[in-house]
């Protein structure tokens, strides 16, 4: 996987169509692996599916293993009996998330359907959730966290009770017994993520096409992980970050990106044997069949902020445990499939890290044409280890791109895929499929012509993020016919679907 010509699409699942607000792993989710089908591609890539808490982003949540309530299908459980639908009533497809209002009413319906299940000594599939429970080594320190923050109204865990805030083996005992009705429903919303992913993903596999994961680098402050796992992280006595994660001044942002993540303790994580690592990439593996590693740079260095400070500015490189961890992981999965995200300040012990594990790096066509002809992300100075992209989530759409830059820079590009102004998407997305690279990978918003309105994010913006979707209608008559040509042309059709 990986290593011959291939295609996909980047799209992730909230953006799907559908009732409910945001996107689902139900019958929309199907019909869009039918329309990857139909075009010839190999992959399907998302964003990371963890739960997503700070500014709605995935790439912050409150856990690194569990999965994102939110993507599942209300229909199904209403049909397998545990939600009377009486109590669902589905609302009109909508063209942006409300995070907020779709929050609090899909976790409410939700949570009826879990008392639901578990009221029922008889229901379906009650020896299939007590296996999940019991084969889930994260699932209990999850579902307690949630619980309690359900009880603390949505509070960050650090302003909880102390005894609860920082935790101690008996307090967590006597919660996980005096809350156990709460817990159950936390561990039934899981379980039914997971099935329903699974089952997806295998939909996805019959049809010839493999899922490309996310694995975040860093995990959100507010999470099940640093709040049961604090001997992992660089915090102070109270539990409070002492620093913090980001990246200096980049192309994104003058002032770099605070991002506020806590930092591992690599020195604690490898006297465990980087045991946590292990059991994460193990997780992904069960989800998807290709993982991205984001911000794979900091797994050689990372930018360290003191935690009092406002921006990025006044950070410092800290070196990580780079090959010690990777030897590790790979010692007990062997050798997987991964794509490293190496953009930004890239350094030569970047690069040796990422060739020693063989593992493709990213082309960003966007950034192509900043420079002169020696720029890495011109197609013409692509490897064919590598995953080209026209752009990211965090980039805006190929089209709003292109409509933000001036004359002179839209003739340069024109002249280099051979555009002639209005059919310059489409002479980018042809120069993307001709490049040497083994994979390119194409963001769906590109694929359907689609201006700035459906960007995706804005680095080092707080809010306004995330919530894309496009409809059915959005999608041309020909698109899956005129692709599959393309693709069929630069020879990275799926030859399942040939």
């Amino acid at each position: 996987m990986l290593d011959k010509r291939g295609c996909g699409v980047l799209l992730h699942p909230t953006s799907l169509p559908g009732p409910g607000g945001i996107g689902s792993l139900g019958a929309d989710a199907r019909r869009f692996i039918d329309l990857l089908a139909d075009m010839g591609m190999s992959y399907w890539q998302v964003l990371p599916l963890t739960p997503p808490s700070s500014g709605n982003s995935p790439y912050s949540a409150f856990s690194a293993f569990a999965g994102n309530p939110l993507l599942i299908d209300l229909d199904r459980i209403v049909a397998e009996g545990d939600l009377p639908a009486i109590l669902y009533e589905e609302s009109p497809t909508s063209t942006s998330v409300d995070f907020k209002t779709v929050s609090k009413q899909k976790m409410k319906v939700l949570e009826a359907a879990g008392t639901a299940f578990l009221a029922n000594a008889d229901a379906p599939y009650k020896q299939e959730f007590w296996h999940f429970c019991n084969t889930t080594s994260w699932l209990h320190h999850y579902a307690l966290f949630m619980a309690l923050k359900r009880r603390y109204k949505g509070k960050s865990w650090e302003k909880w009770p102390a005894g609860l805030a920082l935790l101690t083996p008996e307090k967590y005992d006597t919660a996980s017994v005096e809350m156990g009705a709460e817990i159950g429903i936390q561990k039934y919303i899981q379980w039914q993520f997971f099935r329903q992913w699974h089952e997806l993903r295998s939909y996805a596999a019959g049809k010839g096409i493999a899922v490309i994961g996310d694995i975040p680098i860093f995990v959100g402050y507010d999470s099940a992980d640093v709040w049961s796992r604090r001997e992992l992280f660089l915090l102070n006595a109270k539990g409070n970050p002492t620093e913090v994660a980001g990246v200096p001044p980049d192309y994104f942002s003058a002032t770099g990106q605070l991002w506020g993540n806590p930092l591992y303790d690599w020195e604690a994580m490898e006297h465990q044997k980087y045991a946590w690592w292990i059991e994460r990439f193990q997780t992904m593996f069960d989800l998807f069949d290709v993982i991205r590693i984001d911000h794979f740079r900091g797994f050689e260095a990372a930018w360290q902020v003191p935690a009092e400070e406002k921006t990025a500015i006044n950070g410092s490189w800290v070196k990580a445990p780079g090959t010690s961890l990777f030897d590790t992981i790979f010692s007990v999965l062997g050798k997987v499939p991964v794509i490293a995200e190496d953009l930004g300040i890239i350094t030569p012990e970047v690069v040796a890290l990422r060739e020693r594990y063989d593992f493709p790096g990213m082309k960003i066509v966007q950034f192509a044409f900043d420079s002169g002809p020696s720029n890495p992300y011109l197609p013409h100075n692509h490897e064919k280890k590598s995953v080209v992209y026209t752009g990211t989530h965090d980039n805006d759409t190929t089209l709003g791109w292109y409509r933000s830059l001036s004359e002179l820079q839209r003739r340069r590009i024109d002249t280099y895929v051979g555009a002639k102004g209005e059919d310059t998407v489409e002479s980018i997305i042809r120069t993307v499929l001709m490049s040497v690279a083994d994979t390119a990978i194409l963001p769906f918003q590109d694929v359907i012509r689609l201006g700035g309105e459906a960007r995706m994010n804005v680095p080092g913006t707080a809010f306004g993020n995330w919530g894309w979707r496009f409809t059915w209608d959005m999608v041309p008559d020909d698109c899956s016919g005129y692709i599959r040509d393309q693709v069929e042309c630069y020879g990275r059709c799926n030859p399942k679907r040939q």
